[in-house]
């Protein structure tokens, strides 16, 4: 990287300023400039690392100190922008669909298209009207693609704090936004961090999480976690967590739903976050029901496409075992008992045995 020689520290203030109205104007709510100092934010991964909570998430490790000092992942960094989309999309029935056990929950960021392209586009854009600006600077944009430290540079750069749940909480905007970074090597003046936690002796996220995942203030076990068993997760889902997770099937969104500062959240104008294939709302049997030619399709351009098929079936069995008995979810199991994959069966037995037990119930009530 290198950085144009002649810009001033008044140049660089007003550039600062230039830098976040752009940044309004590309469609983000929040921006906000920061250094790379992690050095606090490095001791409570490590701790989290050595307590094993990451799982199988084993990328979190794998960088070494990369994810903690920006400069050593992309060399001549000094400063990191931090950006805020807002992705609540408007109208969405899926608060309605945890009540619904009959349909399946997808979280709410995974409804529309996938937001990865979206966002490093608008950064690329953002870099190029700096270098319009200031001439060729050194910098790479990032949006939940490479070991970055999101949510404290983005709580660094003034964007929010650690709520309870170990999500970054807006005052005005509760959790529901995506973030993305843009490392660069432009001294440019940096905010003040957000120093203030509002959780105060609030644990409604705490409460809220069906399988116990936040084990601290600001610690989550992700072994536990909804969200961790139906994305990250590549093997059986442990038999003790899949009552809990009940229609849940990508994602979790609990700890967030419950969260006061939710009530603040803006429904999003962008036309990529509206649900696609009635993903806020669809029955679990007609999910459970697609071939794998038709998820491909219709999970196109998804963040739910990253599970693939099999894992997709997966979730959706254990699902369907949650539901109420009907025989139209007991025909669908009986179909994918003999599916090619030892993975999909054995949740297909389980699923089966709960709705059999169901049946039994209903009949002994009748």
């Amino acid at each position: 990287m290198s950085t144009p020689s002649a810009i001033t520290d008044n140049d660089l203030g007003a550039l600062a300023l230039r830098i976040k109205t752009w940044g309004r104007e590309l469609g983000f709510q929040q921006l906000g400039i920061t250094d790379v100092d992690l050095a606090e934010d490095e001791q409570r991964l490590e701790r989290w690392l050595d307590a094993g909570y990451q799982g199988e998430m084993h990328f979190m490790a794998k960088h070494g100190r990369k994810r903690t000092r920006p400069a050593e992942l992309e060399p001549g960094t000094v400063r990191v922008i931090s950006v805020r989309l807002d992705y609540l999309p408007p109208e969405v029935e899926t608060t309605k669909v945890l009540g619904q056990p009959a349909k399946a929950y997808v979280s709410r960021y995974a409804t529309g298209r996938d937001y990865h392209k979206l966002m490093r586009k608008r950064l690329q854009t953002l870099a190029r009207r700096i270098e319009a600006e200031v001439g060729p600077i050194g910098y790479r944009a990032f949006v939940d693609s490479a070991p970055v430290m999101e949510r404290a540079l983005a709580r660094k750069a003034g964007l929010g704090w650690f709520g309870k749940n170990a999500m970054l909480l807006n005052p005005k905007a509760g959790s529901l936004f995506f973030l993305g970074e843009l490392y660069t090597d432009l001294p440019l003046p940096v905010d003040e961090p957000f120093e203030t936690e509002h959780c105060g002796s609030c644990n409604a996220c705490r409460t809220a999480c069906p399988t116990g995942a936040i084990v601290e203030d600001q610690v989550v076990d992700a072994r536990a976690c909804i969200s961790y068993l139906t994305i990250e997760l590549f093997g059986a889902i442990p038999e003790q967590y899949r009552a809990a997770m009940g229609n849940r099937v990508f994602g979790c969104d609990d700890c967030q739903l419950v969260c006061p500062f939710t009530r603040f959240t803006r429904a999003s104008s962008e036309p990529d976050f509206a649900p696609r294939h009635d993903l806020d709302r669809a029955e679990l049997v007609t999910l459970f029901g697609w071939s794998e030619t038709e998820f491909l399709e219709r999970t196109a351009g998804s963040p739910i496409r990253r599970i693939g098929y099999e894992r997709w079936l997966r979730n959706l069995a254990v699902g369907l075992g949650n539901a109420p008995w009907s025989p139209t979810v007991e025909a669908a199991l009986l179909v994918r008992l003999a599916y090619p994959s030892d993975l999909v069966r054995e949740h297909v037995r389980w699923a089966l045995k709960r709705q059999r037990e169901k049946r039994q119930e209903t009949i002994a009530v009748g």
